[in-house]
């Protein structure tokens, strides 16, 4: 019978041998690590953001519009779905990337929420048009209830 510390070991050599890059040179990788302090934690793997290249305006803004809805986190999928419904159909190409970029580069769902309540500062990557539009919408100045997510059927305009 094998000893519970070497199935431990055995499960974690496998798992950071199983994480390594499988080519050669310098690799860009993100990662998820979260905030904890434990030393050993293992960082989960996430593949490099690419913008979708010739993706027609209409489906960006539906892919955008759900993106937004289907958060890691309750407090984003609020924030960003009622942002989206309010504003995805107005803005113009330029601002849709960047809001793309904003809601799918980063690793953490809780950086986003901290730079739209500007409880950290943003990084210069994610500053500019969208992020300040965003920054102003999470102050909530009409003091709307923003206690839960919209419905989904609002991505469907025939109804």
């Amino acid at each position: 019978m094998i000893s519970s510390t070497l199935t431990r070991r055995l499960i974690l050599g496998f798992c950071r041998t199983s994480l390594r890059p499988a080519v050669a040179g310098p690799v860009v990788t993100r990662g998820y690590r979260g905030d904890s302090p434990e030393p050993n934690m293992i960082e989960i793997p996430l593949p490099p953001w690419q913008e979708k290249k010739n993706e027609s305006l209409d489906i960006k803004r539906k892919r955008l519009l759900y993106e937004s809805r289907k958060r890691g986190m309750l407090e984003n999928c609020i924030l960003l779905s009622i942002f989206a419904r309010q504003y995805l159909e107005s803005m113009n190409e330029a601002q849709l990337r960047q809001y793309d970029r904003l809601i799918n580069e980063p690793s953490n769902d809780w950086d986003i929420y901290y730079w739209a309540t500007e409880a950290k500062p943003t990084p210069d990557v994610y500053q500019g048009e969208v992020m300040d539009l965003l920054k102003e919408f999470t102050k909530n100045r009409q003091m709307e209830q923003r206690l839960d997510a919209p419905n989904l059927e609002y991505l469907d305009k025939s109804q």
